[in-house]
């Protein structure tokens, strides 16, 4: 089987922000959002990332599309560094960077038809006639399963699902090639979500796309993805194909996320491996490794050596002394 190319690779990246504090607010502290992590994504393949709230899985999206700005580290995307750049050369490399947000509901301006908001990037980057426009309008309604009559249609006459595949069209417009899916389908009801997560799919299949998925839910990620990176803190401590992630997690984080999985036959017992503690301040991350006051196997050397990110076995990389 061919391997295909890399289309994007993030080197060393750090996205930290300042914050201050005090009675004249005069102190300023960084936010270590996003705390050195590196990983790339092939061509036409999904790369998950999971982890808790606040862990940084939603700055890593939006510095990789630069609409938040990196502290250090850069983004290789189709070959071309786009870390530093502005202006025109920034916008160009933008119609082939989308998003498709987490709120359906917050992410559609709700003045705007629907139809006006799939067709905003294509007057925006296409210098098209109004009925070539609309005709493509039309087309991405029909592939996100949605009726013609929605183009004169307002938002808020939509439901959540509906909101978001109006969001997916909308990505859809430019013929990206990578899609960055921020929780795309946490705020949709349970009996709606695989519909979406499965037309997701199914655009992919048909546009060629790349997506980088972005969830919490660990059997969405499964579903989606052919490869998973798992973060804490900052920082990514296991990458490894679903497979091999699901089957046998080697770090004790990734280790404890998969327990929590509820088994579909109530006849298994399965082990639970509660996690003590809270989640460490990303202002002040501990020294050595971050996970170490939370995790059982904690050695002298984890309090004060930040462990690498590193290969164990082939494409299955995980941040743990245990594993050297």
């Amino acid at each position: 089987m061919k391997e295909e190319p890399m289309l994007l690779e993030v080197r060393n990246l750090k996205t930290y922000y300042s914050t201050k504090k005090g009675l004249f607010k005069k102190e300023q502290r960084a936010v270590k959002a996003v705390d050195g992590i590196s990983f790339f994504i092939r061509k036409g393949e999904t790369l998950g990332l999971v982890g808790e709230s606040g862990c940084g899985k939603s700055t890593t999206g939006r510095t990789i599309l630069r609409l938040v700005d990196s502290t250090s580290g850069s983004i290789i995307f189709n070959g071309k560094d786009i870390t530093h750049l502005n202006g025109a050369s920034l916008r160009k490399y933008r119609r082939d960077l989308q998003l498709i947000f987490q709120d359906p509901y917050a992410s559609l301006n709700p003045v705007h038809m629907v139809g006006d908001i799939i067709a905003a990037p294509l007057r925006n980057y296409q210098r098209l006639p109004s009925k070539e426009i609309r005709k493509e309008v039309m087309m991405l309604l029909k592939k996100v399963g949605l009726p013609e009559d929605a183009y004169h249609k307002y938002p808020h006459e939509f439901s959540g699902g509906q909101r978001q595949r109006i969001g997916i069209a909308r990505a859809l417009a430019l013929r990206p090639k990578l899609i960055v899916a921020d929780e795309p389908v946490s705020a949709l009801d349970v009996s709606v979500q695989s519909q979406v997560l499965n037309l997701l799919k199914e655009l992919q299949e048909e546009f060629d796309l790349t997506y980088l998925f972005i969830a919490h839910d660990l059997s969405v990620v499964k579903h989606m993805s052919d490869r998973i990176g798992v973060m804490y803190v900052g920082n990514l401590v296991e990458m490894a194909s679903k497979n091999d992630l699901y089957e046998q997690p080697l770090h004790p984080y990734t280790q404890a996320l998969m327990s929590a999985i509820p088994d579909p036959d109530p006849r298994k017992k399965k082990e639970r491996i509660i996690l003590q503690g809270d989640v460490p301040n990303p202002v002040n991350p501990p020294k050595g490794c971050a996970f170490h006051p939370r995790c059982i196997h904690a050695m002298p050397q984890c309090l004060e050596e930040k462990p690498l990110l590193q290969e164990v076995k082939k494409e299955h990389y995980v941040a743990c002394h245990l594993y050297k």
